[in-house]
């Protein structure tokens, strides 16, 4: 009776460990997969703030064509 109960309870760790397992690698899919849209979109010159300009933690180093609208109509207006 200690061997079947010794079973279950390996059988029960290793489903455990295939669930931790498993939800560990969908979320590191999950933020590898915005990393890799962030870079692209990045690269293609696509706003990845969706041209909320002056929000953007970026704004200063961003040479977009929005960005560099805005920042000229500050320009203008001070």
């Amino acid at each position: 009776m200690a061997r079947q109960c010794e079973k279950i309870q390996n059988r029960r760790q290793l489903f455990t460990s295939i669930l931790r397992y498993a939800a560990l690698g969908v979320l590191g899919a999950v933020g590898g997969s915005a990393f890799a849209k962030k870079r692209r979109l990045a690269q293609r010159g696509i706003c990845i703030n969706r041209e909320i300009c002056r929000s953007c933690g970026i704004f200063n180093e961003c040479g977009l064509p929005p960005a560099l609208s805005v920042k000229t109509n500050i320009q203008e207006n001070k």
